[in-house]
């Protein structure tokens, strides 16, 4: 069963999307409903989402900035290795 949904789409992501329907010969609705069940099941299927909020943290923006953290952490092991 199929369900209705309307929405409002700003320019930066319905430009885009008419592209890339046009360049693959589909109706942009056609094409938002693929990459919305895309997002979806990769969303649905996270292996890690058991964890979310299983651990406790001193640091409160780890969740919106773990990138980065990850980032400085191997840039300082590879400076330790270089000594």
């Amino acid at each position: 069963m199929g369900h209705t949904l309307t929405l409002e789409v700003p320019d930066e992501v319905y430009n885009p999307l008419l592209k890339t329907a046009e360049q693959t010969g589909q109706h942009p609705e056609e094409l938002a409903i693929q990459w919305l069940a895309v997002v979806v099941q990769t969303f649905a299927n996270d292996p890690l989402e058991e964890f979310i909020g299983a651990f406790f943290s001193d640091i409160p923006d780890w969740a919106d900035r773990h990138d980065k953290y990850l980032g400085q952490s191997l840039m300082e092991e590879m400076r330790e290795e270089k000594r």
